[in-house]
């Protein structure tokens, strides 16, 4: 066989809310986290679970549509491919990140769901405070304007695949 593969799926939940950035020619980029889970029992039978943590970015209009649908505790499935970048630190180490370049994204779950983990995860951050605090971007969802029942609808035009 010729040539080579570099793909990559993942289906996670964001980390964070994603930040837009532009290039000096106007690209609209993308950047998040996301999260998958393992679950696993070690050598003593113990019931075990790991998160992994993965560097998304997302360009052109993949990354519009990325930063105008996706937040914090929304579920995704993420297709691309690694590409690694290389920078020396301030101690003069040669340092090595792995980002994954999407190609494509499918929000999955509901809004419920989005709702319910978000808070969860909150919650457990900080388990002494009385009710979870809101996040700058979820500030404007508690406002006393009705949210409306179902996610927005995609057209075809918005989907970048």
């Amino acid at each position: 066989m010729s040539g080579s593969v570099n793909k990559v799926i993942l289906i996670g939940r964001l980390g964070k809310d994603p930040e837009i950035k532009y290039t000096p020619s106007g690209a609209p980029m993308a950047k998040f986290t996301l999260a998958t889970d393992e679950s696993f029992k070690d050598k003593t039978g113990q019931q075990q679970k790991r998160t992994e943590w993965h560097n998304i970015v997302a360009w052109n209009k993949l990354a519009e549509i990325c930063g105008e649908y996706l937040t914090k505790g929304k579920q995704v499935y993420i297709e691309g491919r690694i590409q690694s970048r290389q920078w020396e630190d301030q101690s003069g180490n040669k340092r090595t990140a792995y980002d994954i370049v999407a190609q494509r994204m499918q929000m999955l779950g509901s809004r419920a769901d989005t709702e319910r983990y978000a808070a969860a995860s909150e919650e457990r951050a900080t388990p002494e405070r009385p009710a979870p605090a809101t996040s700058p971007s979820s500030a404007s969802s508690a406002s006393p304007a009705p949210e409306p029942a179902a996610e927005p609808e995609i057209t075809d035009e918005d989907i970048p695949f």
